[in-house]
C-alpha cells in the first residue's frame, strides 16, 4: 500500500511544482515570448515600412529621371534654336555687310566713273581748244573763254 501513499506524494508534489512553474517560472517565459513576438512584428512592421519607401523611392527616382530626360530634351531644344537663331543672325548679317560693301563699292565705281568723265571732258576741252587754236592759230585763252569750254564739255 505504499504505492497509493507514493501516488499521492508523487501528485502533491507535481501540483506543487506545477503551481511553483505557473507562479514563478511561466510568467518570465510568456513575458520573454511576447517581447519577442512584439519584437518581430515591429521587425516585420519596419521592413515593410522599407519595401514601400524602396518602393517609393524607386519611383520618384524614376519621375525624377522622366523630368531630367524632359528638362534636357527641352535644353537641348533651346540650344538647337538657338543655335538656329545665330546661324540666321550670322547669315543676314553677312547679307546686310555684303549689300552695304556692295553699294559702297557701287557708289566708288561711280565716283571713279564721274571722276573719269570729268577729266576725259577736261582732256576733250584741251583738245579742243588744242584742235581749235591749230585751226585759228590763234591761242585762245582758257579762263577767258571758261564758259564757252565748260558748255562745250557738257554737250560731249
Amino acid at each position: 500500500m505504499n504505492i497509493n501513499l507514493t501516488l499521492f506524494a508523487q501528485m502533491i508534489t507535481f501540483a506543487v511544482f506545477v503551481g511553483f512553474c505557473m507562479k514563478y517560472v511561466w510568467p518570465p517565459i510568456v513575458n520573454a515570448l511576447a517581447e519577442r513576438k512584439a519584437k518581430i512584428a515591429e521587425g516585420l512592421a519596419a521592413a515593410e515600412r522599407g519595401h514601400q519607401e524602396q518602393a517609393l523611392g524607386e519611383q520618384r527616382a524614376l519621375e525624377l529621371m522622366k523630368e531630367a530626360k524632359v528638362s534636357a530634351a527641352e535644353i537641348v531644344g533651346q540650344a538647337q534654336k538657338r543655335a538656329t537663331d545665330i546661324v540666321e543672325e550670322a547669315k543676314s548679317d553677312a547679307r546686310t555687310e555684303g549689300d552695304r560693301l556692295l553699294a559702297a563699292a557701287r557708289a566708288e565705281i561711280e565716283q571713279e566713273t564721274n571722276r573719269a568723265r570729268e577729266e576725259l571732258r577736261e582732256r576733250v576741252s584741251t583738245l579742243a581748244v588744242a584742235a581749235a587754236e591749230k585751226i585759228l592759230q590763234k591761242e585762245i585763252n582758257v579762263d577767258a573763254h571758261k564758259s564757252i569750254v565748260d558748255s562745250f564739255a557738257k554737250q560731249l
